[in-house]
């Protein structure tokens, strides 16, 4: 037996909703989420339309396909929310030049305008979670691993 299965033999009942990393990661995904909400409503923005900004500040311009690449969504769920923020003024929707079959999202004025005040959102996450900064990075590395792990 391994270590890791030695620990597992130890937990005593392993069906127990608190013992159980699908439940952990739901509620403070959630709860996480939730701590966004007042300060994204003011921008008119939800947390997945943010992710998509925040994507774009970084990369933009960027094809559909590597946008959905990105964010680890399908087209199907990211195309509604393009059209979300291209109906706001964020974003605009264009075939390449280069390749009419390729969809390229660019930032509008008021889309890269917009960035300016999304600049103020991780240090009042950070504050409001009430954890110090390095077991917030560990956190992140360690979630990262995990979509590393199931993602391949």
């Amino acid at each position: 037996m391994t270590d890791d299965a030695d620990l597992a033999a130890k937990i005593p009942n392993p069906l127990a909703l608190e013992h159980q990393v699908c439940f952990a990661l739901a509620v403070a995904s959630r709860n996480v989420i939730a701590l966004y909400r007042p300060m994204l409503e003011p921008m008119g923005l939800t947390h997945p339309q943010y992710l998509v900004m925040l994507a774009l500040w970084q990369h933009a311009p960027l094809s559909v396909k590597d946008l959905s690449r990105l964010l680890q969504l399908d087209p199907g769920t990211l195309s509604p929310l393009l059209k979300r923020l291209e109906t706001a003024g964020l974003i605009h929707r264009r075939r390449a030049p280069h390749d009419e079959r390729v969809l390229e999202v660019t930032l509008t004025e008021p889309g890269r305008a917009l960035r300016a005040d999304a600049e103020r959102i991780p240090p009042a996450v950070v504050e409001r979670l009430g954890m110090p900064l390095e077991e917030l990075l560990q956190l992140h590395a360690a979630l990262t691993r995990v979509i590393e792990i199931t993602t391949t």
